[in-house]
């Protein structure tokens, strides 16, 4: 009846960061920082997790001679994301 949720999306972080690429085109990873009130090495281990299995791509580029990371999410991602929310849905309403 219930199926098991994607453990890459059930971590409190991981699913923070993938919401709001959800609702942009892109992101960068000062954003994503600030949003969520994560630590840098955090947020750099959790991104690194995401990319790995494919539902975020990361790009690295300079802005004014500063790194900068953004975000966005893939069609593997897009489609994860949908599916986790998808089951979800079905623990909270059994049945349906």
């Amino acid at each position: 009846m219930f199926k098991d949720l994607d453990p890459i999306l059930h971590s409190q972080l991981r699913l923070s960061i993938v919401s709001i690429l959800m609702s942009v085109e892109e992101a960068s990873f000062n954003f994503i920082k600030e949003t969520t009130k994560a630590t840098s090495g955090n947020i750099s281990i959790q991104i690194k997790k995401l990319q790995n299995a494919g539902y975020i791509q990361v790009k690295k580029s300079f802005k004014n001679n500063y790194p900068n990371t953004t975000l966005s999410m893939t069609e593997k991602g897009i489609e994860a994301f949908e599916t986790y929310v998808n089951d979800l849905k079905k623990y909270i309403h059994p049945g349906q």
